[in-house]
């Protein structure tokens, strides 16, 4: 009977904890730009950067473009709807000039064991490399998948290759459109053919890498017509113009990044089933370096601040803090966050991330 009582009780806790039923949100989209620096998202662009011919083409165009005297002004240049509607509606984490701060916990900070981290919830030391190997770790991703009301209600895109294996595609069930694929089935619309015939035709700088306006067209079209209730979108240009010492295409990027998810806000807006139903989670795999001034191109574990990152949110359930100023947060932490906003107690094989509790208007009980 004792037993009983306290299974009961446990039971009755994990209810009230993560199985809520007054939240809002119904949809979510989670969304990553690779490797876009903190300081680009805080302060906008790098004075000692914007106008070094070592890492720009056209300083004085670039300048017009990014650069102001206050670094509010220089952000809201860089990315508008971040500060003009995520700032004003939402929450953004990791501005360590304000005492907030989201590292990573995996050891190695660069993108395969970080897109692990964010969609598995914990660290597993032996995702260590990019290599295209099939992810032993289940994502949150995957879980939600297998949830009653969820089937094939989750999608994913990347611009990265790599990506089918960090969800592990094979396993998961979960279709991943990524790299060069194109989209696939019988009844493609319109617009999934045109960009299944520009794919090939139009040359990236990688062979590893498609353009982000691939990933974001495809990712728009799959969700206008699909409707997932859990979409993750991974854009990849910033961290790969930045490895090129590409000062002026990683800021063109990243601004063009933020009118991406822009357009995705303004569709679910107009969406009804989206409308005033989605949350969106906005983060980046690592940081990047700061000194000596070349290593704004690097990450890793010998790079220091390559494990600084940042989060934003905006959706029905969360205040519009702006700026958080002080905390600490984990990369970790984003899993269960996304479980929850779905109504979901997200569980893995290890112990995952905590529930970000200050993203809901009462907290988590």
């Amino acid at each position: 009977m004792k037993k009983l009582f306290v299974s009961i009780f446990v039971l009755l806790f994990v209810s009230q904890a993560y199985g809520q039923t007054d939240l809002k949100t119904e949809n979510v989209f989670l969304i990553t730009l690779d490797g876009t620096r903190w300081q680009e998202v805080f302060t906008g662009a790098d004075g000692s950067l914007i106008g070094d011919e070592e890492y720009v083409d056209h300083p004085k165009e670039l300048k017009k473009a990014f650069w102001a005297d206050r670094p509010e002004e220089r952000r809201e240049k860089l990315m508008p709807f971040f500060w003009n509607t995520l700032a004003k509606e939402g929450q953004l984490y990791g501005n360590r000039r304000l005492g907030s701060k989201i590292n990573v916990r995996n050891p190695y900070w660069f993108s395969y064991p970080g897109y692990s981290e964010i969609l598995v919830g914990y660290v597993d030391k032996g995702v260590d490399s990019n290599a295209k190997r099939w992810n032993p770790n289940t994502t949150v991703l995957e879980f939600i998948e297998n949830q009653p009301g969820f089937e094939e209600k989750v999608a994913a895109f990347g611009s990265w290759d790599v990506f089918p294996y960090i969800i592990n595609e094979k396993r998961s069930d979960v279709p991943v459109n990524a790299g060069f694929e194109k989209a696939k089935g019988s009844d493609l619309t319109e617009k999934q053919q045109i960009l299944n015939e520009l794919l090939p035709k139009i040359p990236s700088p990688w062979d590893y890498l498609r353009l982000d306006a691939f990933t974001h067209y495809y990712a728009l079209e799959h969700i206008k017509k699909n409707k997932p209730r859990l979409a993750y979108i991974a854009y990849g240009e910033t961290d790969d113009f930045a490895h090129g010492g590409d000062f002026e295409s990683y800021l063109e990027s990243a601004h063009k990044t933020d009118g991406f998810i822009r357009e995705l806000w303004d569709y679910v807006q107009s969406d009804p089933q989206y409308q005033n139903k989605t949350t969106f989670i906005i983060a980046t795999d690592h940081g990047r370096g700061t000194e000596p001034k070349e290593n704004w191109r690097h990450h890793g574990s010998d790079v220091e601040g390559a494990d600084e990152v940042w989060l934003a949110v905006i959706g029905p359930d969360s205040p519009a803090l702006g700026e958080v100023e002080k905390g600490q947060l984990y990369q970790t932490q984003v899993a269960q966050t996304v479980a929850y906003l779905l109504g979901l107690e997200y569980e893995n094989k290890k112990p995952v991330g905590q529930v970000i509790d200050t993203i809901f208007d009462e907290g988590v009980n």
